[in-house]
């Protein structure tokens, strides 16, 4: 995780990519939920979006969407290490890299009613289900863990501002979580607004990455944290 890069146009570019994964990924799961027929963004999980012969270009969307927060950890690496950091925080968002890839090459079990036909309640995992909630789980885990791991590295370093935002996100990623799992387990009251809950849970996850990605850039391949 914490290779030599070799220029600052490398750092950049690395850094950079930590701007592009989280926007492309919100995206395309928004104008796919919006357009796909029989899919309802307020109900179903972004992860249905890859069921079925249409669902290629959702899988695509965590292959890529994942690949570019990985970049992103291996340029966070060197970063951190100049703050006086250790490997924790490039590693977890490196674990929530992986975790999109491994979501896109295995596809997700109907739930929620989606696609059309299928029941409400989930159905026994399939092989490719569970190891898609497998690799899922460190995007849910791992991404306010290391929001937690910043903000107290950022903290350390004097910056109450990032310190309070990488916390609070973290804080609120977890709470919009518990509520998007409460609501795909069919809670009656949850159920109907799931695919809402889990959609600000990643919003609120992503939106922090992609600003610290923007931080470090401003301010020059992350060479301070002030």
């Amino acid at each position: 995780m914490d290779r030599p890069v070799r220029s600052t146009s490398d750092r950049r570019a690395l850094l950079a990519c930590g701007v592009i994964g989280p926007v492309l990924f919100v995206v395309v799961f928004l104008v796919e939920g919006a357009v796909r027929p029989g899919y309802n963004p307020l109900r179903h999980p972004v992860s249905s979006l890859a069921i079925g012969e249409p669902g290629w270009v959702q899988r695509a969307d965590f292959l890529v969407a994942g690949a570019l927060v990985l970049a992103f950890a291996v340029g966070l690496a060197p970063v951190v290490r100049r703050w006086g950091g250790g490997i924790w925080s490039p590693l977890l968002i490196g674990l929530v890299g992986a975790g999109l890839m491994g979501a896109g090459v295995f596809v997700t079990d109907p739930i929620s009613g989606y696609p059309p036909g299928t029941p409400m309640q989930p159905l026994p995992p399939t092989t490719d289900g569970a190891l898609h909630q497998l690799f899922s789980t460190p995007v849910f885990t791992a991404l306010p863990a290391a929001g937690l791991v910043l903000a107290y590295r950022f903290a350390k370093l004097g910056n109450k501002v990032w310190a309070a935002y990488s916390a609070a996100s973290a804080v609120a990623f977890l709470i919009a979580f518990v509520l998007t799992s409460l609501g795909f387990a069919q809670n009656p009251a949850l159920m109907p607004v799931g695919g809402l809950l889990q959609r600000l849970t990643i919003i609120i996850g992503f939106a922090w990455l992609a600003a610290l990605a923007t931080y470090l850039l401003r301010r020059g391949a992350g060479a301070s944290a002030d």
